[in-house]
């Protein structure tokens, strides 16, 4: 059963009683929240997950909730806790969604060790994937939106999850994370895609999240290769450029957005060496998103 089978005012009760059990990917997270503004969220981007049949394990236990302090009737707050403990402090009620999803990726980067885990965008077509580390600013998440809704699979918006044992990417679909002038861009530039409200004065400025695609979520299960790790920069005016890096160089940008390469110790240098040695490296600008488009159609995987 998925989400979009519970109604709205069910899909709400649940979420304040006994909560539901949330498939995204390889995990399953435990979700209960009395907050209005995330049961509605959820239903909207979430409709397509599946729900855990066996309601008796999850990977992640996540609560949001509203503080029992004078903060419920003045400048209310929303809490995020995992396992029963508060994580981080407390923001605005209004951002208790976002708090959500970073609170989920929070609980991945730190849990999910038998993966070496990288900031970065993952996105795949053809049985190839391609990984785009990259800081934020520079345009990572607009170009991922951009090309989940011109036929590429999401796997990631944030985290790249390589397996240890084999180097495959574990896909990881959820919501992609847009910021200021990005939403109006992809607005634009995919009039159907679906998003959440607008949150405005976050830590991270306006944000809103885009649903991902049916088909992604439908292949949450089929792990990747890798073929290339591009890593793009948004630049007002540029023309599209793709440049040759050189796998050294690569391996060490890379590394520095890993959140457990020196973790994982050995394994994480092995993981790392295989990752980089499978995929072609580049450096992409851009500003035009058709132009990239076209640029990412034609990559072509090592012979």
């Amino acid at each position: 059963m998925n989400v979009s089978a519970l109604t709205p005012s069910e899909l709400k009760f649940r979420l304040k009683k006994t909560g539901i059990f949330l498939r995204t990917g390889s995990f399953i997270t435990h979700l209960q929240t009395s907050i209005p503004g995330v049961s509605e969220s959820v239903g909207l981007l979430y409709a397509d997950y599946p729900l855990a049949e066996q309601a008796d394990f999850a990977d992640f236990h996540v609560c949001l909730t509203r503080p029992l302090n004078l903060r419920r009737w003045f400048k209310p707050q929303a809490l995020f806790s995992f396992d029963g403990n508060t994580i981080f402090k407390p923001l605005p009620l209004d951002q208790a969604f976002p708090m959500l999803e970073w609170g989920l990726n929070w609980c991945v980067s730190n849990h999910v060790n038998h993966c070496l885990i990288i900031h970065a965008a993952v996105v795949e077509k053809g049985g190839y994937a391609a990984i785009m580390p990259a800081p934020p600013g520079s345009g990572k998440s607009t170009l991922c939106a951009a090309l989940v809704n011109r036929g590429w699979r999401l796997l990631s918006d944030e985290l790249a999850l390589v397996r240890v044992v084999d180097g495959k990417l574990i896909p990881l679909p959820r919501p992609v994370s847009l910021k200021n002038e990005s939403i109006e861009i992809i607005r634009r530039y995919e009039p159907n895609a679906i998003f959440s409200r607008e949150v405005a004065d976050t830590i991270k400025g306006t944000v809103a999240h885009m649903k991902a695609s049916a088909d992604s979520v439908a292949r949450a299960s089929e792990v990747a290769q890798v073929a290339w790790v591009v890593f793009p920069k948004y630049k007002a005016g540029a023309t599209a450029c793709l440049e040759t890096l050189s796998q050294s160089r690569a391996f060490m940008r890379v590394a520095d957005n890993s959140f457990n390469y020196s973790l994982l110790g050995l394994n994480g240098f092995k993981t790392m060496t295989s990752l980089i040695d499978a995929s072609l490296c580049y450096d992409f600008t851009y500003s035009k998103l058709d132009d990239a488009i076209e640029i990412f159609s034609a990559l072509k995987p090592q012979t």
